[in-house]
């Protein structure tokens, strides 16, 4: 009897560590290598000695909204954190995807193919650079610099101009006219960090963004009758705008209510500005990602503010900046409003972290640091939808700083989950399940590859796919196994320890783990690193003595909810529901019981929100 229990529980042993080595996340040497030298941590948390670099920037531009000429100078101290000596310096010239030569993943029309960033004049630490010295290759740069030690800084002016796309608009051009949505419009200095150096990815127009968390000053000058709405604080409204719309700005700022800021009649009597030729907009913003502006001379500005932070009673003021003549749009301020409102009382939970939130009438679908850049749709579920969508990105990648261009479903992924979580909380007659028939569909395919794919590797048929519906529903399975308060909890241990820095995959999945309590790399593994069809179907239902078993088949290794609408013979119904934890240690098949005396008539397998390729095997009738 000692010998059969003594191998028995030595058999669970075995079982229960080739349990845990087989849902170990595999380590890249990258990661491995960050561990070791302490800048990231298998916890989760930033390591002792982690670091980032930053830069204070000082951008004066003249822009002018005929030739689309934008002619500026970029002051800037560039920090180096880093404990290595650098010996280049790599930047990025973002508006160069619109120069003739640089290769593209979108379809740029030969018109707007240009001449691309002139840089006319560089200094280092106040010596002149000559142009021999840049290497342009398309929309990066770099040059040798004198070493730059640990701890030390590096000042860099650069004169340049280059004119704005006034087509092919790819979330930055000209609108019409006279209104332009201006973005990437600077020389930046590129990300330098711990686990690939600099960052040399090229912009090619369908990955997104990696910047530095860092300060900038901005003097904006534009022609008199144009208003400028950007990241960060205006400094001198009273100096550019009429004083009525200086006075309606700081009402909408202590207001629940939606104030005209510039009205049909201030656009008739051209009276929104200050009366000089010329009006230099001066904005202030600190410890964010990126810096952009938009323009106009006749849009329509509604404003209203609310509180974000019950504690303090802070505030943020929300914006809507577009053309009359779309009728959606006085509709925005209002989403608007109820997208920050939810964002900071109910999912994330989080207060809305900048002072302001304008949506900007453009031709993209596109978000920045307290701006977003929002084409007009004709359905005002689509409105809904995309205006959540796009602020919700404020946590997403700007406030955590995560690597959209290696990463994007770090960003894009918690987007669309918040576009799911929170239009039906703003309209509950609409229901969103953007990209699941498409999931569905493609999963199990070649083309179908694991959501840890770089971005840069992945077909363009599937980048929506693998970006934002499938970690969107991972992140909403996760909701569901933890509940909504465990893993809110979980959600703000990740964005304490890394807001304001430059968070990677496993530093998420490993602040999950921790800020739950829970090991959840069974689930990680399955969903993010694995592929397979999202299938599941009822394989046998059974009569025993208790009632009924219920066979459910999985086809792959990914785990999903289980979902049952039970029928009896009597017209009753009843649903049962079981959240992804019954798949922990189980990869294909899962007996769910139904206890009861009644017939059972028909089982039915399914959700809106769970993909499922074959719906054949979703029903079956009981003999």
């Amino acid at each position: 009897m000692m010998k059969k229990t003594v191998v028995g529980a030595l058999l669970l042993m075995l079982s229960a560590t080739a349990f845990a080595q087989q849902n170990q996340l595999p380590i890249p040497a990258k990661i491995q290598s960050a561990y070791t030298r302490g800048t990231r941590s298998s916890s989760g948390k930033p390591g002792a000695k982690y670091w980032q670099n930053t830069a204070d920037y000082a951008l004066k531009v003249s822009f002018n909204p005929e030739t689309r000429l934008l002619d500026g100078t970029a002051d800037v101290v560039y920090l180096n954190n880093s404990p290595d000596t650098l010996q280049q310096l790599w930047f990025k010239l973002y508006p160069n995807l619109y120069k003739k030569g640089v290769p593209v993943k979108t379809r740029i029309a030969n018109a707007d193919q240009g001449d691309g960033v002139k840089i006319s004049a560089m200094q280092l630490n106040g010596k002149a650079v000559s142009e021999s010295r840049f290497v342009m290759d398309g929309t990066n740069m770099h040059l040798e610099i004198p070493a730059l030690l640990p701890g030390k800084s590096l000042k860099i002016k650069l004169n340049y101009s280059y004119i704005l796309n006034k087509g092919s608009h790819m979330r930055t051009g000209q609108v019409n006219d006279s209104a332009h949505f201006i973005a990437y419009f600077f020389p930046r200095i590129a990300v330098y960090d711990d686990l690939d150096g600099w960052n040399k990815y090229p912009y090619t127009g369908e990955e997104e963004f990696y910047n530095d968390f860092c300060n900038f000053k901005a003097a904006i000058t534009v022609p008199k009758g144009y208003v400028i709405w950007a990241t960060g604080d205006l400094l001198n409204t009273k100096e550019v705008l009429n004083p009525d719309v200086a006075a309606q700005i700081k009402q909408a700022e202590g207001s629940d209510e939606v104030v005209d800021v510039i009205s049909a009649l201030d656009l008739q009597n051209k009276t929104a500005t200050s009366d000089h030729e010329y009006n230099t907009f001066k904005f202030d913003a600190r410890n964010v990602t990126d810096f952009v502006f938009a323009t106009s001379n006749h849009y329509l500005w509604k404003s209203s503010s609310v509180v974000v932070d019950s504690l303090t009673g802070r505030r943020t003021r929300v914006d809507a900046a577009f053309n009359p003549i779309h009728q959606d749009y006085y509709e925005v301020i209002d989403f608007s409003k109820k997208t920050v409102h939810l964002m900071s009382h109910h999912f994330p939970k989080w207060p809305f972290p900048y002072p302001h939130e304008t949506v900007f009438d453009g031709l993209d679908q596109m978000e920045y640091p307290m701006m977003v850049n929002d084409n007009p749709v004709e359905k005002r579920e689509d409105a809904i939808y995309l205006t959540v969508h796009e602020i919700f990105h404020t946590m997403f990648p700007f406030y955590m700083g995560t690597n959209e261009t290696k990463y994007a479903w770090m960003d894009e992924g918690w987007a669309t989950i918040g576009e799911w979580l929170l239009s039906p909380m703003i309209d509950s007659t609409i229901t969103d399940t953007f990209g699941l028939n498409e999931t569905a569909q493609i999963s199990g395919t070649e083309e179908d590859l694991p959501i840890m794919t770089l971005t840069p590797d992945l077909p363009r048929g599937i980048t929506m796919t693998n970006n934002y519906p499938k970690p969107g529903l991972g992140y909403l399975f996760v909701m569901d196994y933890l509940g909504k308060p465990l893993f809110t909890k979980a959600l703000h241990h990740y964005i304490t320890q890394w807001q304001g820095k430059h968070p990677m995959p496993y530093d998420f999945f490993n602040s999950m783990n921790e800020g739950s309590g829970k090991n959840l790399n069974w689930f990680w593994k399955r969903w993010f690193f694995e592929d397979g069809a999202t299938d599941m179907g009822i394989s046998n239902v059974v009569k025993n003595t208790g009632g009924y078993s219920i066979q459910v088949e999985n086809k792959s290794k990914r785990p999903m909810p289980v979902v049952l609408a039970l029928e009896y013979e009597d017209g009753s119904t009843e649903n049962i529901n079981r959240n992804i934890g019954i798949w922990e240690h189980a990869s294909h098949f899962v007996q769910i019981d139904a206890p009861g005396t009644k017939k059972l008539k028909r089982v039915s397998l399914g959700s809106a929100l769970i993909p499922d390729k074959d719906l054949s095997d979703n029903v079956f009738n009981v003999r």
